[in-house]
């Protein structure tokens, strides 16, 4: 692992736990943010769902993004998280609980998997005839809230944060590619088809020549496919330690 560069695709704010992990191994975590977060277009849609947030019987936190989002606006609004002990919590992934916790959150469920389908599925009956509040970002899949809706008495979808390229991603892309990779470690799908675009603004052959593509989880592994990547690893469990494992079994080939 000693001295292997590894792409690393994060937000900027999130990029230093999976980086400093890789440095850990060893490894040399070369970051270009493919992400950044915003607020979305409008803040209408979530300030009201906020404003009634205590008449849902659940609330779906798909992201800590999204968490902390949710809780900038909590907070703004004079919401006193703390203060919603009727209200049912799910949240997707080990990150997302605890940050969820931090805030003030009381969690009810964390599905075995940390994707949309294990979620749907373990709430199973719990949702049936219930208010359901789903946060998440502007860009999601739609699994939960269609089949949420079919057994919620109400399913409310709000954008609790967009994704937008950074700008100077394509000077650090081209960095990087200059520089050589070993690897490239992507926790979203968005991060690959964020990493698509810009490498072919930069002019770079996309998929990477030569670089093993290390994935989050399934479904961010089904989007490299999209694009013709096969990736050589996937994390179990889908969350960033595990995506550190999985990048030292990979390498240590």
């Amino acid at each position: 692992m000693t001295g292997r560069r590894i792409l690393v695709t994060r937000a900027q704010h999130q990029a230093g736990r999976l980086s400093d992990g890789l440095r850990l191994l060893g490894a040399e975590p070369v970051e270009v943010p493919l992400l950044e977060i915003r607020p979305p277009d409008s803040l209408e849609p979530l300030d009201k769902a906020i404003g009634r947030i205590a008449s849902f019987d659940w609330l779906i936190l798909t992201s800590a993004n999204t968490v902390r989002a949710l809780a900038a606006r909590c907070s703004a609004l004079g919401v006193d998280i703390s203060a919603l002990e009727r209200l049912k919590v799910a949240a997707i992934g080990s990150a997302t609980e605890d940050a969820a916790r931090k805030v003030g959150f009381r969690i009810t469920l964390v599905p075995i998997s940390y994707v949309a389908e294990s979620l749907v599925a373990t709430l199973g009956k719990s949702v049936w005839r219930k208010r359901v509040l789903l946060a998440r970002a502007k860009v999601a899949r739609d699994l939960i809230p269609e089949a949420l809706s079919r057994v919620a008495s109400e399913m409310c979808v709000v954008d609790a944060y967009q994704t937008v390229l950074p700008e100077g991603s394509r000077n650090l892309l081209v960095e990087a590619v200059a520089g050589g990779l070993d690897a490239a470690t992507f926790t979203s799908s968005s991060s690959v088809r964020n990493l698509a675009e810009v490498a072919a603004e930069a002019g770079i052959a996309f998929p990477l020549n030569y670089v093993k593509a290390i994935s989050i989880g399934q479904i961010t592994s089904a989007t490299l496919r999209e694009f013709g990547w096969e990736p050589v690893g996937e994390a179990s469990p889908s969350d960033i330690p595990g995506l550190i494992q999985t990048v030292e079994r990979v390498l240590a080939v």
